[in-house]
């Protein structure tokens, strides 16, 4: 065998072992047994990073000198911020998977991760406004960030409408899927909106070409709370979709054979 072909093996082999991997995500049954594995460890390690940055968002952190002890705010703002874009860019990719391959379990976990990214942005929206009042003087001003993330909140919310406005869930999942994917164009302009405009937001202070604009006291517990929010979606994005995956597939036999096994 010359080097050509080994060469071209190895691709096949890599291929065949990749598509194999592919075909057991696709499963209903394995992703329902590998995601109920997967939930003990993500919900445990997510309680231990919340408990960890709680302290020392709360406790060990300084006041800042500008913003006093306001700025702890910022611990529960700045993660539910972020994982309300992150979950839309998770749901609109499982969205085009839904609408190019016609995956089920795509469109599953897109069902999941809806509700968890409102609260987040919700979340967010609340949060904003409790640290605008004492920094800007209002609760609420229509500068592009709050704006669009406001849009954000209403895609979720459309997108969760139509999952509920057709009996045929196929036709739900095409018409949802198709509203997410259209609503990816919110997510640069609500990164990049304090860039593009005049808003009361300040400028990035942790992802810079430099170095953060915030001391490690402060930073370490905000990036483990962000690592904790991670977890927590991951976490409850799986019970999520073990429900859908219940719902979908309740008329097979592996689902009616669940109620059997002790």
């Amino acid at each position: 065998m010359t080097s050509d072909d080994s060469r071209r093996q190895e691709k096949r082999s890599a291929w065949s072992g990749f598509s194999r991997i592919i075909h057991k995500l696709g499963s209903p049954p394995y992703c329902y047994s590998l995601a109920g594995k997967l939930i003990p460890w993500a919900g445990g390690l997510g309680a231990i990073a919340f408990v960890y940055s709680i302290y020392g968002g709360l406790i060990l952190a300084p006041p800042d000198y500008e913003q006093g002890q306001s700025f702890r705010i910022i611990y529960v703002h700045v993660p539910s911020a972020w994982l309300s874009m992150l979950v839309y860019a998770v749901m609109a990719i499982c969205s085009i998977i839904t609408l190019v391959w016609r995956m089920k379990l795509a469109d599953a976990f897109a069902r999941a991760c809806a509700p968890i990214g409102a609260a987040y942005t919700f979340l967010a929206l609340i949060t904003g406004s409790l640290w605008g009042k004492p920094m800007w003087g209002t609760w609420w001003i229509w500068d592009a960030r709050l704006t669009s993330e406001l849009v954000l909140l209403f895609l979720y919310l459309g997108y969760i409408a139509l999952q509920s406005a057709f009996s045929d869930r196929r036709t739900a999942a095409r018409a949802s899927a198709i509203l997410a994917v259209v609503g990816l164009v919110n997510l640069p302009i609500i990164h990049y909106s304090v860039d593009w405009w005049s808003t009361l937001h300040q400028g990035a202070t942790i992802l810079k070409m430099d170095s953060p604009s915030i001391h490690p006291s402060m930073l370490i517990p905000l990036l483990t709370m962000v690592g904790a929010f991670h977890l927590h979606f991951l976490t409850v994005a799986l019970i999520n979709v073990r429900c859908e995956i219940l719902i979908s597939e309740k008329r097979t036999q592996w689902v009616h054979n669940l109620g059997t096994i002790k």
